[in-house]
C-alpha cells in the first residue's frame, strides 16, 4: 500500500501495526495520530476530520461522546426486545470500525457488517487495528445508499448511519427513499440510528426527522443541551423504529437518561412528543430538493462540530 509523508518514531508505533503518519486512501488522505493520554490509542483523521478513536486491546472504550449516545440507545433496545445472541447490525460508514468493535465485544455472538466507501481505508484499518474477523465483523466496500438498497428484506435488527463527506452527510442518505430502503432491510421492530451533524438552525435535523416520520412509526433524538437548544454546530442522534420508543416518564426513559447524563458530555433523550414538535411543519428532503436547503447561519467562532 502506498504511503504519503509517512512519519514514524519509536514512540508512535504500535505492535499491532499502526504507525503515526499520513496515508493516501481512495478518497483523499487518512492520518493516524497517537493519543498522548492512553497507551496504544489512536485518532483517525479522514481528510482532516476526526473520524474514529481506537484503543488497541480496549474495544469497550468509546472516546467520542456521540458514539456513547448511539451505544446507549442500541443497548436499551437490545435489552428491551432484541436478542444479542442473534443480533445483526449494519454500520453505514466504517472509518476505524469503533462501533462494530464495541458491540462485538459487548455481544460476542452478534454479527456486524461495516459498509465503507474507501477500499484503501478498509484495508488499512484491518492492518492497524484489532477488528474482529468475519463473520463477527465484515467490512464491505461500497456506497452506503446503493448497498442499503440491495439488502434482503428483514435481514438485520439494527442499522447505524454515520456517513460524512466533510462536515455533512450526503444528501442522498437523508431522503424518505433512503429511509424506506433502511426500513425494508430491518426486521419488524428493528432500530435505525443516525448521526446527524447540524448547525444551530437544526434545518437538516428537522428535514431528516420529517422524512423518517414518513417511514417509521416512531422517532426520537439524543443530543447535549446546547445542541437541542440550537446554540451551535454539533451532533444530534436521530432514532427511528416501528416499535414504540421510550416515552418521557417511563422507567425505560429514566434508565436511558441516567446513562446519558453519566458521560463527560451529558446528553438528553427526547421522546416522540418532543421530537414531533421539533419538526412540525417541515418538509422532508427529497431527491428533487436535495441541494435546496436554506443557507445555514454562521455559528460562533470556536463552536465547531464534535468529532464524528
Amino acid at each position: 500500500m502506498s504511503r504519503k509523508n509517512r512519519r514514524t518514531s519509536p514512540a508512535a508505533a504500535s505492535p499491532s501495526g499502526a504507525a503515526a503518519g499520513t496515508y493516501e486512501i481512495s478518497t483523499g488522505t487518512a492520518e493516524l495520530l497517537p493519543d498522548d493520554f492512553y497507551p496504544d490509542a489512536w485518532t483517525l483523521m479522514i481528510n482532516g476530520v476526526p473520524s474514529s478513536h481506537v484503543q488497541i486491546g480496549r474495544p469497550d472504550v468509546l472516546e467520542f461522546e456521540y458514539m456513547r449516545w448511539i451505544a446507549a440507545i442500541v443497548e436499551q433496545q437490545v435489552a428491551s426486545h432484541l436478542d444479542p445472541a442473534s443480533l445483526r447490525v449494519t454500520h453505514l460508514g466504517g472509518a476505524a470500525c469503533s462501533m462494530a468493535r464495541y458491540f462485538a465485544h459487548r455481544w460476542p455472538k452478534s454479527r456486524h457488517t461495516v459498509v465503507e466507501l474507501d477500499a484503501k481505508l478498509a484495508a488499512y484499518v484491518r492492518e492497524w487495528f484489532d477488528i474482529p474477523r468475519a463473520p463477527t465483523v465484515k467490512i464491505r466496500v461500497g456506497e452506503a445508499g446503493e448497498v442499503t438498497r440491495g439488502f434482503y428484506p428483514a435481514s438485520r435488527e439494527v442499522i447505524i448511519r454515520d456517513v460524512f463527506a466533510g462536515a455533512k452527510t450526503p444528501a442522498s442518505l437523508t431522503t424518505p427513499s433512503f429511509f424506506r430502503a433502511v426500513h425494508d432491510a430491518l426486521v419488524p421492530g428493528g432500530l435505525y440510528v443516525a448521526n446527524c451533524g447540524d448547525y444551530s438552525s437544526l434545518i437538516a435535523t428537522r428535514a431528516e426527522l420529517a422524512g423518517m416520520a414518513e417511514v417509521f412509526d416512531h422517532v426520537a433524538v439524543i443530543a447535549d443541551p446546547p445542541m437541542l437548544k440550537g446554540r451551535r454546530y454539533g451532533n444530534i442522534i436521530l432514532i427511528g423504529s416501528d416499535r414504540e420508543l421510550p416515552a418521557e416518564g417511563s422507567s425505560e426513559a429514566a434508565s436511558l437518561a441516567r446513562v446519558l447524563l453519566g458521560g463527560a458530555v451529558p446528553a438528553h433523550y427526547k421522546d416522540e412528543t418532543w421530537t414531533r414538535t421539533l419538526f412540525r411543519g417541515t418538509a422532508p428532503r427529497t431527491e428533487e430538493n436535495q441541494g435546496n436547503d436554506a443557507a445555514q447561519p454562521a455559528d460562533p467562532p470556536g463552536e465547531g462540530p464534535d468529532p464524528r
